[in-house]
């Protein structure tokens, strides 16, 4: 028996034993978990910024304060997600009551990608808790000090037949431990990896959520406010230095404002970070050399208005925005995951839908704007995982939505009782009372098939 084969069968015998089961286990486990996080903030602070130099206010609230909110939000409703729903029982089965129990899967995988290592492993993890499972945790290796400190702390505070870490190289790990039919993978990556997670899964018809990304648009409208929309867009595209599934990707102007729109988010960099960005505290840096390589290939696409400075020793990438950007462009072809902006231009509503509809369906959208006949065209005419109006990124904090993908963006939806439906099965039961019994569904069916239509129209 190999060690994941271990694992996964200590793991199987747990979950059957019905220990994971009760509302009072459940409620315990992740109470345990939030004390476990809190007793460990300032380690899990220093181990982000360790590997990606990730300001302390953005790995508080990105991260650490994020994941508070969610098991915040599941203690609280979790008896309600736990009880059984009523369902109505058609007459044609009379004397039944019908009712919907939400069980369970079982053994669930959760592969997490490394932009994220804290928020992205124990969001979809505190689901599966609720929910009643065990999982398999395997965090990111490009994020060794988070990684480690993870494996540590969940050994040093949940019995491994209940949550386990796997640590190393995901490309030989995971395949490794896909050999075992798990009751539900969820990851989040890219769309390459992403494709490689669901043929395995496939294999085994393993249900999987995939959360993945895409190039998520940002258009902005000629009546706007200038300096709040600059604001805003910077904001979203410099928070953890770009290296945000859902940071807007490119930007769609409409041509009579672009350079004013330019000189305010020009602006807008100098004043959340500074003259000179990479000394400033609140910027990440990228994640490692072959991403910063990849990023740099983009700087000679369109023409640098501002930014490009680079320090590869430091993994530094200012803020930048490139504009004469052809679409044909590898920047406009790959998502970037990084702080490179690139700036088009449109006459007319009807032509950025067109650029936008040129690319799979992406993960976000962000309009800004005031008219609200122009939102809603957007809105209507683009299928997008979620987004905003007049803002970026904070779709993503409200426990209240659903969270995930389309097409190519995404598979699956989590967040709050979103998290909880996606580790649970709904099983449907009807009881029927047997003090009587309705001779019409039995044979002989001679004459009885004009009182069926009856029953059933």
């Amino acid at each position: 028996m190999t060690e994941y084969s271990s694992i996964f069968k200590a793991q199987r015998d747990y979950f059957l034993s019905g220990a994971t089961r009760s509302y009072d286990f459940r409620k315990k486990q992740l109470k345990k978990l939030r004390s476990m996080l809190q007793d460990h903030e300032q380690d899990l602070l220093d181990a982000l910024y360790k590997d990606m130099r990730k300001p302390g206010f953005e790995a508080y609230s990105s991260e650490l304060g994020f994941v508070y909110n969610e098991i915040n939000h599941a203690l609280r409703q979790l008896s309600r997600w736990m009880e059984p729903i009523p369902a109505t029982a058609p007459l044609t089965v009379f004397p039944s009551k019908a009712k919907v129990i939400r069980e369970p899967l079982g053994v669930v995988l959760i592969v997490a990608p490394w932009n994220y290592p804290v928020n992205l492993l124990i969001t979809p993890l505190i689901g599966a808790m609720a929910a009643g499972n065990c999982a398999v945790l395997k965090p990111s290796e490009l994020v060794p000090a988070t990684s480690s400190l993870l494996a540590r702390m969940f050994s040093e505070n949940f019995a491994p037949d209940y949550i386990n870490v796997v640590e190393g190289d995901g490309a030989e790990v995971v395949p490794r431990l896909m050999e075992h039919r798990f009751d539900h993978v969820f990851f989040t990556g890219s769309i390459p990896v992403g494709r490689k997670i669901y043929e395995m899964a496939a294999r085994q018809l393993i249900p999987a959520t995939l959360e993945l990304g895409g190039k998520s648009p940002c258009i902005v409208d000629e009546k706007v406010d200038l300096a709040v929309a600059a604001k805003r867009i910077i904001w979203g595209k410099t928070w953890n230095a770009g290296q945000t599934c859902i940071a807007p990707d490119y930007l769609l102007v409409q041509e009579n404002i672009k350079t004013k729109l330019i000189i305010a988010m020009q602006q807008a960099i100098t004043d959340l970070l500074g003259q000179n960005v990479q000394e400033s505290g609140d910027y990440a840096r990228i994640i490692n050399e072959k991403h910063f390589d990849r990023l740099i290939t983009y700087l000679n696409d369109g023409k640098i208005v501002w930014g490009g400075q680079h320090d590869k020793q430091d993994l530094f990438i200012a803020p930048t925005l490139l504009t004469r950007v052809d679409l044909d462009m590898p920047v406009m072809q790959e998502e970037i995951f990084g702080p490179i902006l690139p700036v088009l231009s449109f006459k007319d509503k009807e032509e950025a839908l067109g650029i936008i509809r040129q690319r799979p369906f992406p993960l976000s959208c962000y309009i800004f704007t005031k008219n609200t006949a122009f939102e809603r065209f957007f809105v209507e005419q683009l299928s997008f995982g979620g987004g905003c109006i007049n803002n970026t990124l904070v779709h993503l904090v409200n426990t209240n939505m659903p969270f995930g993908g389309v097409g190519y963006s995404g598979l699956g939806k989590y967040h709050g009782k979103y998290s909880f439906e996606t580790f649970s099965h709904y099983k449907s039961i009807t009881k029927t009372g047997t003090w009587l019994d309705v001779k019409l569904k039995y044979a002989p069916y001679k004459e009885k098939l004009s009182w069926l239509k009856i029953f059933m129209s």
